[in-house]
């Protein structure tokens, strides 16, 4: 009698049952022969989920054999990844035991389990899911956004140039296309003003020195949608004040600049100006109360001292009009933190924020403003555009570190007034960015890419302490836009929109609380947990796992991550509202609920976000 070891642990007695081919003697000479039975194996599911934290996943395997023991292994485990088999005490079938360890890499794998028994060794392979676990707490993090509170909003701009003429049209196609944008919700929707759209087009003294029929053509609706307050900034000075290289003339033109900032507060708040003879005022009712001066100094010829220099002569002028309005300071083109080079803000923020009798800025200031965007270089890969956001959030921690050296600017927001993909753009045809690369559109400004992308800039800024995310550039190409040119949302709308309505904040209303989370994996998973005063528990869950370290637009890597809200007690309700490379680009995405459960497997099949949404 021979001793067959059958699974884990476990030693079984195998005598004549156990075999499968009897012989006869007694000097008969002959013999007889049974058929053998194949064997079989199957697991009770092809799928198996083993959440990073080490929770043991138990699934049944049944195994059927003229034999009741069975020799059974797995190949293909991933490290970090452990594996038991436990027979049943009357047959060879039994329960297969994994348990992951946050040292395993998430993602998704084809082990194999083979079975022997019988004289005979059978194979079948499974899907093997590790999954990340999003723990999280019932406790405010204090240490994230403004004191625990994400006091952040999403909203957008629109650029108003010589090229824009007028967006929104009349008759039915305005009305769908106001429609469009008021139900992004967005708050103080930026609208910048160069060249061609700056409404003073002249300085000869006649009424036809000014033209605001650009301008008013997107500001006029803009002004009756979503809050009524848009931002106007004014982007760059009127032609006639420039230099030949199309930058301010500083020295010769600055009270001109000032004076021609006060018209425009006149023009939409003050009952407007005359000039050669001729009134000119708004149509709106609703005044700019939001002004935004200058744009991207370091780009435009200034100085960080002339910048300065320019704000203290401006702002006067327009608050001696209306002192109620409020200003976007600095608007800055920001890249290269601690690289001493053009974009980095260390080399000019010092200058603006040193006392006001060392040169500093003396004027008001309601917001200090910057630009991200995470490459100027179609030809970066996705991990390189990934690899850039943390770094904005360094750099928003490192302007809300110079405003607090002064006590009066230490209360001071920042916001991010520009925010895209790729900043770059055509110069007959060439890539502005780099002269010697012809010039091509880069789509993951609206491709799955920027569904997880944008979301991933959204928490990390949001957690920072920024104040508002604005999209560049409301309608554009699939480079920029969330509409294209005639008011057709592209996947970046539906992005969007969805974080403007699950994270509203306003002054009178603070953001939701930020809950403190445990996460097993966030270098390729980014996650967000928030309270509202409702009680209602949200649950940011970010795929922007790279499939490919040379993806450019790729598809990205499955994810699937366990969110485990256990510490919170129960909910009466909860949905999950997914936007990936799957989502009806037309419609947009759609919550669908799901039964309340202290953990809850969410899974993106690539590039995307996840909102888990639990109603009390």
């Amino acid at each position: 009698m021979s001793l067959l070891k059958a699974g884990t642990g476990r030693v079984l007695l195998a005598g004549a049952a156990g075999l499968a081919l009897m012989t006869s003697g007694c000097g008969g000479g002959g013999n007889s022969t049974q058929t053998q039975v194949p064997i079989t194996v199957s697991l009770a599911v092809s799928t198996i989920v083993a959440p990073q934290d080490g929770t043991m996943v138990i699934v049944p395997i049944n195994i059927t054999s003229t034999s009741e023991t069975a020799l059974v292994s797995l190949s293909g485990l991933p490290a970090g990844v452990a594996e038991q088999y436990a027979a049943s005490d009357t047959n060879p079938s039994g329960q297969i035991k994994i348990t992951a360890s946050a040292s395993a890499p998430a993602g998704t794998y084809t082990p194999s389990v083979t079975v022997t028994s019988a004289g005979q060794t059978v194979s079948t392979s499974f899907t093997l899911v590790v999954a990340v676990v999003a723990k999280v707490s019932t406790a405010l993090d204090t240490t994230l956004g403004v004191g625990g509170q994400l006091e952040q909003f999403m909203t957008t701009s629109l650029q108003l140039g010589g090229w824009t003429a007028d967006y929104f049209g009349t008759g039915a196609a305005a009305a769908a296309r106001e429609a469009t944008l008021n139900q992004l919700g967005p708050q103080h929707i930026r609208v910048q003003v160069v060249t061609g759209a700056i409404p003073m087009v002249a300085n000869t003294g006649a009424a036809s020195d000014w033209d605001f029929t650009i301008l008013d053509g997107t500001l006029q609706p803009i002004l009756g949608l979503a809050d009524h307050s848009p931002e106007l900034q004014i982007a760059n000075a009127p032609a006639w004040m420039c230099k030949s290289n199309g930058n301010l003339d500083l020295a010769n033109h600055l009270g001109d600049f000032a004076a021609f900032s006060a018209n425009l507060v006149r023009y939409y708040n003050k009952g407007g100006f005359t000039a050669g003879g001729r009134h000119f005022q708004s149509a709106s009712a609703n005044p700019v109360v939001w002004w935004g001066i200058f744009n991207e100094f370091n780009g435009n010829g200034l100085s960080a001292a002339d910048y300065v220099k320019l704000y203290n002569a401006v702002v006067p002028a327009m608050l001696a009009v209306d002192p109620t309005i409020k200003l976007s300071a600095f608007e800055f083109s920001d890249y290269g933190l601690g690289s001493g080079g053009a974009g980095d803000p260390m080399q000019f923020v010092p200058a603006f924020v040193a006392a006001a009798g060392a040169g500093g800025v003396t004027a008001q200031v309601d917001a200090m403003s910057t630009h991200f965007y995470s490459s100027c270089n179609q030809k970066d890969s996705d991990a390189t555009l990934f690899g850039t956001v943390p770094q904005f959030a360094a750099n928003v921690q490192y302007f809300y570190r110079e405003l607090a050296t002064r006590a009066d600017l230490a209360g001071v927001p920042v916001w991010v007034t520009e925010n895209n993909v790729n900043a770059d753009w055509s110069n007959n045809g060439m890539s502005i960015c780099n002269p010697a690369q012809v010039f091509v559109s880069d789509p993951r400004g609206t491709s799955a890419f920027f569904a997880a992308w944008r979301p991933y800039v959204f928490a990390q800024l949001g957690k920072a302490g920024n104040r508002a995310l604005f999209h560049w550039a409301y309608n554009s190409d699939k480079q920029y836009g969330e509409v294209d040119g005639s008011g057709t949302p592209y996947l970046s709308y539906w992005v969007d929109r969805t974080l403007e309505q699950l994270y509203p904040s306003t002054a009178a209303a603070p953001g939701a609380q930020i809950l403190q989370l445990s996460t097993t994996d966030d270098m390729s998973v980014e996650t967000l947990a928030t309270r509202n005063p409702n009680g209602t528990v949200t649950v940011m869950v970010v795929d922007r796992a790279v499939h490919a370290a040379a993806d450019n637009n790729g598809s990205g890597d499955p994810r699937t991550v366990v969110v485990d809200t256990s510490n919170l007690g129960s909910f009466a309700a909860a949905s999950v509202l997914t936007i990936d490379a799957g989502t009806n680009v037309a419609n947009g995405p759609t919550g669908v609920g799901v039964p309340p459960s202290t953990r809850l497997n969410v899974t993106l099949n690539g590039y995307g976000v996840a909102f888990v949404s639990l109603m009390p």
